[in-house]
């Protein structure tokens, strides 16, 4: 299950919060790394390494990073004692305790424990984490002072760590904060659930606007149910159980190699269609030709559940190029597939539109 080597480091690379890259020397061969310092220490060049190298064993896309297990040689000190005790990536070996917001240790205990609504916050859910930052473009677009919380769920990426995305968006302040639910773990707050991270986000970062995915790395199968942007339709049923305004990402590609993603992706069909019982906005952009009017047509199977919103597209090509992290899906860029970014951003825009 685990591809184990054994090196050194022989170089650091770059950082940023939470994840260091660098190169280990292993079987005369040089390997991209990447580091958490937070649960292995800050590695230094002439450190034995110990690795899990899955991600060049398969040829994953996602990063294709060594990732470091642990410094066997220069162990970290033990975390001072404190409250928390929320175990994330629960029975792993590099499983990490820490203090959810919801918890009883947590200072926000008493605002939490008997927390219920949000209020008619917008609640945008997508399938992929790549819509994060084309959602926040509009949004900031738009209304460039709300609050835009991400909360990330289990789907991908455990580490919200490995995401330059969200640490990109962060230092240009487009978010307030991030909260990490279920087994994933290191973001602003901690959460156990959707529910409360959702919560967390309205009543401890003071969010307008919540954006949940899964983190990087989307997990797929090529079947009708066997990929982990069902959540996304999770997230439209926690945010409608808690009284939050539901809003639904559509996965459009007019790129994707993969026919059952051109066009609506199946996924779309699937997670909103099937998983999300409580009713949510889906946004569609006004856009022209015989595309989109084939997008329309598939989204259309949705009408009657969900209430799907026609969203003006004028000025998000201006907001998508202002990003300032690189967008990329499936490692396509702006250029090469537009339309799955348009369409993530006509969600944003819908979320600070007043509901109908």
């Amino acid at each position: 299950m685990i591809a184990w080597r054994e090196g050194h480091v022989t170089a650091l690379g770059r950082s940023w919060p939470g994840a260091r890259e660098l190169t280990a020397r292993v079987d005369d061969a040089d390997l991209r790394v990447l580091a958490y310092p937070q649960l292995v220490g800050e590695p230094r060049v002439g450190d034995r390494i110990l690795l899990n190298v899955n991600a060049q064993a398969m040829g994953l896309g996602t990063g294709g990073y060594a990732l470091a297990v642990a410094l066997p040689d220069r162990l970290p000190q033990d975390p001072p004692p404190g409250p928390g005790h929320l175990v994330k990536a629960r029975y792993t070996p590099l499983q990490p305790i820490v203090l959810g917001a919801d918890e009883q240790d947590s200072a926000h205990h008493d605002l939490m424990k008997d927390a219920d609504s949000l209020d008619g916050m917008p609640v945008v859910s997508a399938d992929l984490h790549s819509a994060v930052p084309a959602i926040c473009a509009a949004i900031r677009h738009d209304r460039p002072a709300t609050r835009i919380a991400y909360v990330m769920s289990d789907g991908g990426a455990l580490p919200l760590w490995f995401s330059r995305t969200v640490a990109g968006l962060r230092e240009a302040e487009w978010l307030c904060g991030s909260v990490t639910v279920g087994q994933a773990f290191g973001g602003d707050l901690e959460a156990v659930t959707v529910h409360t991270g959702l919560l967390a986000a309205k009543l401890i970062l003071g969010a307008e606007v919540a954006i949940v995915s899964q983190g990087p790395g989307n997990l797929g199968t090529g079947t009708k149910w066997g990929f982990s942007g069902v959540a996304c339709g999770e997230a439209v049923n926690a945010a409608g159980v808690l009284g939050g305004r539901a809003i639904g990402v559509l996965r459009v590609s007019e790129a994707d190699a993969r026919d059952r993603h051109r066009g609506l992706s199946h996924h779309s069909l699937t997670a909103y269609g099937r998983v999300a019982l409580a009713p949510a906005e889906l946004a569609l952009p006004d856009e022209p030709g015989a595309f989109w009017d084939g997008v329309r047509a598939q989204a259309a199977t949705l009408d009657g559940r969900h209430t799907l919103r026609t969203v003006p597209c004028t000025g998000l090509d201006e907001a998508l190029a202002a990003s300032p992290v690189a967008l990329s899906t499936m490692g396509r860029g702006l250029k090469e597939d537009r339309a799955g970014f348009l369409a993530a951003a006509c969600a944003g825009r819908l979320a600070v539109t007043t509901a109908a």
